[in-house]
């Protein structure tokens, strides 16, 4: 039987997708890119595309007209205290929302970024990353995609921080395991950084986001996690910001 050739990363780079291009030099999201396409925003070499499907090599150059400029520079990012009983996508099971609570009310008065609140900022809000019912902190909501795919995109290095509080006696080794050893879903997980913080409570750094990931883990060495809240995502930190309250992803702040 022939052998398949292994694929060329240069050849991929020279014939892709535009708004496959588009999203790896990190001007939007594939979704975003196609809606650039389609209304007329977006030039390659100059010249305006409407063609979705249009295949592109690396040598060409991409640009966004004064419209889509625009579009990128009106897009916000909001830092979320969650409380418990707020799912963090699509209500539930008769919880609510996490991003129903962006509202005038809940702006947190100490917010430095001098962004101006208007209500089309409610619209196209995305969670990057989850947080469970039971669980609160940080909860980043984002209309823009370079911010999700920097936070959970598959590739994703950006470590997120929590502390959590533990009841039960953990195995031999146990802490060491958290760190390194365990695996969820049939897969080992990445390396983690955890730490005691006390007799009770635990620091998790990780750069991982499996579902219910640290409640599971702490399961796998006998621990029951029975509060959990993130405090850093990246460079960016909860800080002081009250459970319930908002502020916007301030211009000069970075994950």
């Amino acid at each position: 039987m022939p052998q398949k050739n292994a694929p060329d990363p240069q050849h991929d780079a020279d014939n892709m997708r535009l708004a496959k291009r588009m999203a790896h030099l990190g001007f939007c999201s594939r979704r975003e890119a196609d809606e650039y396409i389609l209304k007329g925003w977006v030039k390659v070499n100059g010249v305006m595309t409407k063609e979705k499907g249009m295949r592109v090599q690396e040598s060409d150059v991409i640009t966004l007209n004064d419209q889509g400029q625009q579009q990128q520079s009106n897009r916000v990012t909001i830092i979320l205290n969650k409380p418990v009983g707020y799912v963090s996508a699509q209500p539930e099971k008769g919880y609510k929302a996490a991003a129903e609570l962006i509202t005038p009310q809940n702006h947190w008065a100490e917010d430095k970024s001098g962004i101006r609140y208007h209500e089309k900022q409610a619209y196209g809000l995305a969670p990057a990353g989850r947080l469970d019912i039971d669980s609160v902190g940080l909860l980043v909501l984002t209309q823009d995609g370079r911010i999700a795919k920097q936070l959970i995109g598959e590739n994703s290095g950006v470590e997120k921080e929590y502390l959590v509080r533990v009841v039960g006696k953990i195995i031999p080794k146990g802490l060491e395991l958290l760190n390194h050893g365990l695996s969820l879903d049939d897969e080992k997980l990445r390396p983690a950084k955890v730490t005691w913080q006390n007799e009770d409570q635990l620091r998790f750094i990780l750069k991982q986001g499996k579902k219910r990931q640290i409640r599971r883990m702490c399961e796998l060495v006998g621990l029951k996690v029975v509060h959990l809240k993130r405090i850093r995502m990246g460079n960016v930190r909860l800080g002081t910001l009250p459970p319930g309250k908002w502020r916007y992803l301030g211009k000069d702040e970075k994950f």
